[in-house]
C-alpha cells in the first residue's frame, strides 16, 4: 500500500515538473518573440537627423584625430633624426646626458638665443574650447623647440595668472612652471623698443625674407575658429610695429582639392615648426613643404618643390 501511494506522489510530481516546464518554455518563446521583433522594428526604422547629425559629428572628430595623430608622429620622426644627427657623433650619450645638453641649450638660448614671443593679448575673444586648443599648441611648440639643436629665446606675453589660459596650461601640461621660457603678464612693448619687433600675421603685406638676430619676433596666440578678421595684425597696427607673413604667396600654389578649400591660417606650433627648420636649414623651400599642412589646400610650387626626406604635415 505504501509503495502504490509512494509511486502516485511520484507520477504527481513529475507531472507538475513537466507542466511548469512547458509553462516556462512558452514564457520563453514569448519574451524571445518580443526581442527579435524590437530588434527587428529599431533595425528597421530609419535614423533621425539628430542621430545622423551626431554620427556626422563624431566622423569629423575621428578623422581630426587621426590627423592630429599623423602630425605628431611625424614631429617624433623628425625629433629622431634630429637627435640622432646631434648623437652622431657621441653615440655613448645616455638620455641623461642628453637631457641635460638641452637644458644647457636651452639656458643658453635665454640669454644669446633669437627671440620669439608669443602674444596671448587676444585670449579674452576666444572661447573655452579654443583656449584649450591654444593651450596644446604652446605644448608642442615648446617640444619642438626643446629638440632644436639653436632653440630659440621664447617669451609668453600678456599672460595674466588668473586668466583661463594660464589655468589651462597648468591642467594640460605637465610641468608648465618648469619649461625653460619666459612668462610674463608684460607686453612685448614693455620688453622691447618698437623698432626692433616684428609681428608675423598673415594679413602683413610683406613677405618675410630671412630671420635676424636683432629683431624680437612675435606670433599671435590665437585659435579662431569663429574666423573674426585680421585680430592679430590689428593688434600689431595698435602695438605700431612692423608687420610681415610667411612667404606663402613667394613659394606656394594652390592645389585642386574635392572641397575648393585654402587657407593660409597656421596654428602657432605651425609657424614656430616652420620658423626653427628656416632657421636651421636656410631654406623657405624646405620649412614650408616639411611643415605647411597639406589640409590648407596648398603645395610647394613645382620649380621649389625638393625630394621629401619626411612626410609632409596632414593637418
Amino acid at each position: 500500500m505504501l509503495t502504490e501511494m509512494a509511486h502516485i506522489g511520484s507520477d504527481v510530481c513529475e507531472m507538475q515538473l513537466n507542466g511548469v516546464s512547458e509553462v516556462m518554455d512558452l514564457l520563453q518563446i514569448d519574451v524571445e518573440t518580443d526581442v527579435v521583433e524590437d530588434r527587428a522594428g529599431r533595425e528597421a526604422a530609419p535614423f533621425s537627423r539628430n542621430v545622423l547629425r551626431k554620427q556626422r559629428h563624431w566622423e569629423r572628430q575621428l578623422a581630426a584625430k587621426k590627423s592630429k595623430r599623423k602630425e605628431e608622429k611625424q614631429r617624433r620622426k623628425l625629433n629622431r633624426e634630429q637627435e640622432s644627427g646631434s648623437r652622431a657623433d657621441n653615440p655613448q650619450f645616455t638620455k641623461r646626458v642628453m637631457k641635460a645638453i638641452t637644458k644647457e641649450r636651452l639656458a643658453e638660448a635665454q640669454s644669446t638665443g633669437l627671440k620669439l614671443c608669443i602674444d596671448l593679448s587676444m585670449t579674452d575673444s576666444m572661447s573655452d574650447k579654443e583656449i584649450s586648443r591654444l593651450a596644446g599648441q604652446l605644448r608642442r611648440l615648446y617640444g619642438s623647440n626643446k629638440k632644436a639643436i639653436r632653440p630659440f629665446h621664447l617669451l609668453l606675453t600678456d599672460l595674466r595668472e588668473d586668466s583661463r589660459l594660464y589655468r589651462e596650461c597648468l591642467r594640460m601640461n605637465a610641468g608648465f612652471l618648469n619649461y625653460m621660457m619666459d612668462i610674463t603678464e608684460e607686453s612685448c612693448l614693455d620688453l622691447f623698443s618698437p623698432e626692433t619687433v616684428v609681428y608675423l600675421t598673415p594679413d602683413a603685406e610683406e613677405a618675410l625674407e630671412t630671420v635676424d638676430a636683432d629683431k624680437v619676433y612675435v606670433l599671435g596666440g590665437l585659435v579662431d575658429e569663429s574666423i573674426q578678421k585680421k585680430l592679430s595684425f590689428l593688434r600689431a597696427r595698435e602695438l605700431s610695429v612692423h608687420t610681415v607673413r610667411l612667404p606663402i604667396d613667394e613659394y606656394m600654389v594652390k592645389k585642386n582639392n574635392a572641397k575648393n578649400f585654402h587657407s593660409k591660417i597656421l596654428a602657432v606650433n605651425q609657424v614656430f615648426d616652420i620658423l626653427l627648420t628656416f632657421c636651421k636649414t636656410g631654406s623657405w623651400t624646405e620649412a614650408l613643404q616639411a611643415w605647411f599642412p597639406q589640409g590648407k589646400g596648398y603645395i610647394v610650387a613645382p620649380e621649389f618643390s625638393l625630394p621629401l626626406s619626411v612626410p609632409p604635415s596632414q593637418t
